[in-house]
């Protein structure tokens, strides 16, 4: 493994495989042969703004043409932010690579995070109280990759100073003391130091915090920085720059059995469904990674029946409350809530993010919050804010499965350590689980590594992916709103048919930088250009020309991709994302070629989506004390 993080930039290759010829796309759909670019080259290639992933026809063929005879180096099972990273880790490396994904990239787990990209400030207290070496390894780590995610997608992550309120002064002591050393730990990593501030500072810099809280009053508060990140457009963009590195990735097509050779008794490949037209065909790999999340088991058992499952899955529930609940670039951390979880109330995109609880729960494709869940947040946050807190303030609420790698001594998850487990106990497949949004870089490397010892393959060069900036990453500041403020404008359709010139203002230009980074100019070319100019929704910076866009260029295929996880509509207002819904339908079925039936179908399976989704308006049922 040490030898792996001496980066030896040697010759990245790429060479398209079987019928992959038919490319109208400079790049190769597959990476592997003997001689290619260097990884310099390779990087210019996926920070090209003009770059144009392959079609979706042309991955499925690649896959297919990964026959017995001229199989892929891996096939990675599992298109979430692990998975995905795996794919550009080894494409980067110049192995030929696919992935599938039965679903859509990041429609798991990996779009229904606390979008923290932290080193974990809880595991720190663990690693000093109980003096355990091994949880502080991990903090260290995670500090390492915090960074390293912010550096190489900065358009879709950033530093956010998150507040820890003190009710007596030993909590100030306690607090200060241990968030220094927070600090002491990120050493050269660190993003900026933590501090106290008075209780009329705090006031200052978050007016909704209360002065007083269970008859204790405001001594003051501590102030440390972590990571935010948009999680789904992170791990889009994860997708999109291994299909440029040389990757074929296809969304919607599903592992339905596993091919074994009979005389080596080894996972050569596997049997996959195109879940969008119902084609089957078989692909090939030297070695299979099972990069499933939640789903790993599942996976594990096409290999063997009789596994020994390795998840121990847990809910974790997030709800979205109104802005005015917190302050627009400060977070609120609720240290030690009635049952000594903690719970973040963080501003993201406009809205404000709180979460998360921690309970068992079982593996389900569409997790569901609970009432209690939901109440129990309403219940940490409220004794925190002078506002007051109303479950009809709740504009979305979800549940995601954090797949935890089971530890049989563990009395209960939130015990249990996040660190990730690799292992192959069936051969030829690899299987990669635990950890958290955090790592998905090492855990990729370290996936990677194995598949590398697994199959013998034989990379161009070392891992590559500490210092890759994601597609859209590179040129990319955060000024460059500025641009598509003054360049361009929306137009837009008015009810007779007539176009007519709209502003595009601050607040979609920088919705527009934030979401696509440097490859936001196509999008305000297709507002200005094609007339789809207005906004999906009153009162947020969502457009029509994003529809468009991701329809052509980001694998987008079904209204619920497009409103779930390239834009975050049903996450921040369910309801919202309801009504929006006709119109996404329209514009995709003009992209997609859509008849009438299959219309009617993309409504309906997006409203039972957002159905999962319990806000104020669509919850089952209201008997808490948050009226």
């Amino acid at each position: 493994m040490s030898a792996t993080r001496i980066r030896r930039f040697g010759a990245v290759l790429a060479a398209a495989a079987g019928g992959t010829s038919i490319l109208l796309f400079t790049r190769p759909s597959i990476a592997g042969n003997d001689r290619g670019p260097s990884p310099d080259l390779v990087r210019s290639q996926i920070n090209d703004s003009k770059a144009v992933v392959p079609s979706r026809v042309v991955q499925e063929s690649a896959l297919i043409a990964a026959n017995n005879s001229n199989p892929l180096d891996i096939l990675v099972i599992g298109g979430g932010a692990t998975g995905c990273g795996v794919a550009l880790d080894a494409a980067t490396r110049g192995l030929r690579v696919g992935l599938v994904e039965r679903e859509d990239f990041s429609s798991g787990t990996s779009s229904r995070s606390t979008k923290l990209i932290h080193g974990g400030v809880r595991y720190l207290e663990k690693a000093v109280f109980n003096l355990d070496y091994g949880q502080l390894k991990l903090v260290f780590h995670a500090l390492e990759e915090r960074k390293q995610v912010i550096r190489n997608a900065p358009h879709l992550s950033n530093a956010l100073p998150c507040m820890t309120p003190c009710f007596d002064w030993f909590e100030v002591v306690y607090y200060w003391v241990g968030l220094k050393m927070y600090d002491l730990v990120a050493g050269r990593h660190l993003l900026h130091l933590s501090r106290y501030y008075s209780a009329q500072e705090s006031a200052e810099l978050f007016p909704t915090l209360a002065m007083k809280a269970k008859d204790r009053s405001l001594k003051g508060a501590v102030v440390y920085y972590d990571g935010q990140m948009n999680d789904s457009r992170l791990n889009v963009g994860l997708a999109l720059t291994a299909a440029l590195a040389g990757a074929a990735v296809l969304n919607h097509a599903e592992v339905i059995s596993l091919i074994k050779d009979e005389a080596s008794n080894r996972i050569i490949g596997a049997r996959i469904r195109n879940n969008l037209s119902g084609k089957e065909f078989d692909t090939y790999a030297k070695v299979v990674v099972n990069a499933a999340g939640p789903f790993c088991d599942s996976v594990r058992k096409l290999a063997d029946q009789n596994v020994q499952p390795m998840i121990c899955p847990s809910s974790g529930v997030h709800i979205v409350l109104p802005d005015y609940y917190s302050p627009e670039g400060m977070g609120l951390i609720v240290p030690k809530t009635k049952d000594g979880r903690v719970v973040f109330m963080l501003p993201w995109l406009g809205r404000t993010v709180a979460g998360t609880t921690d309970s068992d729960t079982v593996i389900t494709l569409l997790p569901e919050p609970h009432e209690d869940e939901i109440q129990f947040i309403l219940d940490a946050i409220s004794d925190y804010l002078n506002v007051k807190v109303r479950r009809t303030d709740v504009l979305s609420a979800w549940s995601g499965i954090r797949p935890l790698a089971m530890d049989p001594s563990a009395k209960n998850t939130e015990s249990i350590s996040r660190d990730h487990v690799v292992c192959e106990d069936f051969p030829g497949l690899v299987t990669i689980t635990g950890g958290k949004w955090t790592t998905y870089r090492s855990m990729a490397e370290d996936a990677v590594n194995a598949a590398i010892k697994s199959g013998k393959l034989n990379p161009s060069n070392g891992c590559l992916t500490q210092n890759l900036r994601l597609v859209g990453g590179d040129g990319w500041d955060p000024s460059s709103f500025t641009v598509l403020a003054q360049q361009y404008v929306r137009m837009k359709r008015t009810y007779g048919g007539k176009f007519v010139p709209g502003v595009m203002d601050t607040a979609v230009a920088k919705h527009l930088s934030h979401a696509y980074g440097i490859m936001a100019e196509q999008v305000a070319i297709i507002a200005q250009n094609e007339g789809l100019g207005k906004r999906l929704a009153h009162g947020y910076p969502f457009l029509e020309a994003e529809v468009a866009y991701c329809a052509r260029n980001e694998y987008c295929e079904s209204a619920v991709d497009f409103v779930a996880r390239r834009c975050r509509l049903a996450f921040l207002d369910t309801d919202a994302a309801g009504r929006a819904l006709p119109r996404i339908i329209e514009i995709m079925a003009t992209e997609h070629k859509w008849d009438k039936s299959r219309r009617k179908q993309e409504l309906q399976k997006a409203k039972e989506f957002l159905e999962t989704f319990k806000s104020s308006k669509n919850k089952q049922f209201h008997d808490g004390k948050h009226k």
